[in-house]
């Protein structure tokens, strides 16, 4: 029974534990909105969101809105590190 509990409380607990990416927000103007993108200016910045097909909104250009995301990368290019300068 014990090795039972002691199984089930790690199948709960790993995921919690699991890294997962930060959530950001970002506060500003509709400029765009369509079925896979929401456009909105903070000040003179550009905020380009992609949006999810079950994500449901009636904002619509004009409206102040505040959109929480998260960063995914789409590609990694590895540059190597300089060498270090001999002496």
């Amino acid at each position: 029974m014990k090795k039972l509990v002691l199984a089930l409380s790690l199948a709960f607990a790993l995921p919690a534990l699991a890294k997962s990416p930060d959530d950001y927000q970002v506060t500003g103007e509709v400029k765009e909105i369509s079925a896979d993108i929401i456009v909105v200016m903070k000040g003179t910045e550009k905020f380009e969101i992609a949006r999810p097909a079950d994500l449901k909104t009636d904002a619509k250009v004009g409206d102040k809105v505040t959109i929480k995301y998260f960063m995914t990368a789409k590609s990694v290019e590895v540059k190597p590190a300089a060498a270090p300068k001999k002496k």
